[in-house]
């Protein structure tokens, strides 16, 4: 799977909600007053509006499209449901689309035919079926399972724009990981025994 760079105030070089290529991106103060700036996407030339919240800070005004990465192509329909909720939300509630992920998050667990009773069970049971522990250890420390970990579809003041990029990486990794591969694990038998 590619790095996707999600498009942040005044960074140079982002994937274009447009087009989503990774371009260069050119930024032009529109009002410095209200702070308001435009930029233009090098590759399809479409332009984007933003607002200047802080110095060095800012979130998209215009278009309202999809912010976050596209969903892997197998991720059950249950699960991208909430998936592309999140990546609707994500640029203008970054918590609010984190909670969506880590609904989307309990809803792949059942779609992957885990029956824990809560996500910290249905990850470790993952683990020992062959998910990388990594994995793990990265839900624990976007405070998805573990000790300070946040209900699904519960708001978490700390979540911020690099924390809901985080959750949309690891379920297409674990989508990835669990589905895809063991399709092609799959395949690949069919084709030796046939």
């Amino acid at each position: 799977m590619n790095t996707y760079y999600p498009p942040a105030f005044q960074s140079k070089r982002f994937h274009c909600m447009y087009c989503h290529v990774l371009a260069e991106q050119n930024w032009f103060s529109i009002n410095a007053k209200n702070r308001l700036w435009r930029c233009v996407c090098h590759h399809c030339k479409n332009e984007s509006v933003w607002i200047e919240i802080k110095k060095g800070e800012g979130r998209i005004l215009h278009p309202d499209i999809l912010q976050g990465p596209p969903p892997h192509d197998e991720m059950p329909e249950a699960v991208k449901e909430f998936y592309l909720e999140a990546a609707s939300i994500v640029s203008k509630s970054p918590r609010g689309a984190s909670a969506l992920l880590r609904l989307a998050l309990q809803r792949l667990m059942k779609e992957l035919g885990e029956t824990g009773k809560s996500l910290d069970e249905a990850v470790a049971s993952l683990v020992e079926k062959g998910l990388p522990a990594v994995v793990q250890k990265a839900l624990e420390h976007s405070r998805v399972i573990g000790n300070e970990a946040v209900s699904p579809g519960q708001l978490d003041s700390k979540d911020d724009q690099a924390t809901a990029m985080r959750l949309f990486d690891l379920i297409n990794f674990i989508v990835e990981d669990r589905i895809t591969r063991q399709k092609k694990i799959e395949a690949l038998y069919q084709s030796l025994s046939g």
